[in-house]
């Protein structure tokens, strides 16, 4: 485990890279009072369908300002994104070994109507730690700290806009894709991808996907 803190951005379904980090703290941060950022897993996760990665995007009420904090920002209903996101997703992986296993508890995400786009990703998280067994650690900030001490910040470090992640740690391992066959190993999809592909031995793999350093310690027995 590492001694550190960890800080991350909210995020949608959230990559691969954001639960490996998860389970490798003690502590983990959401920040709340940052900007909220275009073009971002703030509100956006990355599938792989028949024709190549999918991106599904939230659309949120945009503020009277230019900035709008990431704890004041609203989901937009005006059209049904929910159920295209939901299409899409049973068209992608209707056939992985693991769908069937996981859609009955993940369906109702796709019906109810959450007011904030904080409160939405932070109940689907609850969610995927039910599924891995795990503890839900996630604390949000209390205020916004440019450079906070003894902490790993990774709010602006997983972000589909980086074509090289800061996090050197961070080795997605390979797993078998339902389209492996006609496009390769496509890392760091959302954690969905490694779920319906993967089941119970998701949690290992995420576990396997870091590279531990100095800076890593385990825990005393």
């Amino acid at each position: 485990m590492d001694n550190r803190a960890l800080l991350l951005s909210t995020a949608y379904f959230a990559p691969v890279h954001f639960y490996t980090r998860y389970l490798h703290h003690y502590e983990v941060y959401i920040e709340q009072f940052e900007n909220f950022t275009k073009q971002t897993y703030r509100n956006r996760c990355q599938i792989l369908g028949g024709n190549g990665p999918i991106s599904l995007v939230i659309p949120v009420v945009k503020g009277r300002g230019p900035k709008v904090l990431i704890k004041d920002l609203q989901i937009s209903y005006e059209e049904n994104w929910q159920r295209n996101h939901w299409q899409t997703i049973v068209s992608a992986y209707n056939s992985s070994p693991y769908f069937e296993y996981y859609q009955d508890e993940l369906y109702p995400f796709f019906e109810r109507k959450t007011k904030y786009l904080l409160d939405y990703n932070l109940q689907i998280h609850e969610q995927l730690c039910d599924f891995f067994e795990v503890e839900n650690k996630i604390r949000l900030t209390d205020d916004f700290e440019k450079v906070p001490e003894n902490t790993f910040n990774l709010r602006d470090g997983i972000s589909p806009k980086l074509k090289h992640s800061p996090d050197a740690d961070f080795q997605p391992q390979t797993y078998t894709q339902v389209f492996s066959d006609k496009y390769g190993f496509l890392p760091n999809l959302s954690i969905l991808d490694l779920l319906f592909n993967e089941g119970p031995n998701a949690y290992t793999i995420l576990l396997q996907s870091l590279q531990q350093k100095k800076t890593i310690v385990t825990e005393s027995t």
